[in-house]
């Protein structure tokens, strides 16, 4: 890693820098849909089908006690449904409604949109490849070493 002092050079604060602009776009093209990013990632994930609430939790990687609390916001705005598994009465199914998909097709040109502003300058290889290369930093909170 490098010791330079010019900030720019600093991957950590680079990112950090990139990533505020990022969400605070994000956030601004979400929220005029009332949406906020964990509601349109849960809306994502329940796109390719019903999907059981605890596995949900996992797949976005948050408690179930903060899914409980993104379900009760999608749920009240009509956009998901949650409903007893007929198979274990235990267990909660999650769906995306109608209503859910319609606003999922806004959130993702919405998306779209803020992407083209960010990435615009970058090449379909150059996205590809940042993805790549972002898929592996390290972004767990229990180990804060780099490059060791």
């Amino acid at each position: 890693m490098t010791t330079d002092p010019d900030p720019m050079r600093r991957l950590g604060l680079q990112l950090a820098w990139h990533g505020s602009v990022t969400e605070t776009r994000i956030r601004k093209a979400l929220g005029a849909a009332g949406l906020t990013p964990r509601h349109a990632m849960t809306l994502m994930h329940l796109d390719a089908g019903p999907v059981g609430q605890r596995a949900l939790a996992e797949r976005l990687e948050v408690d179930p006690s903060v899914l409980v609390g993104i379900l009760n916001d999608l749920e009240t705005e009509g956009l998901v449904e949650r409903r007893r598994d007929p198979a274990d009465r235990r267990r909660h199914i999650v769906a995306i409604t109608g209503s859910g998909s319609a606003a999922l097709g806004q959130t993702n040109a919405a998306l779209d949109e803020v992407e083209r502003g960010i990435f615009g300058n970058l090449s379909d290889e150059e996205c590809e490849q940042l993805r790549t290369l972002l898929g592996r930093v390290n972004s767990s909170a229990e180990d804060f070493t780099c490059g060791e």
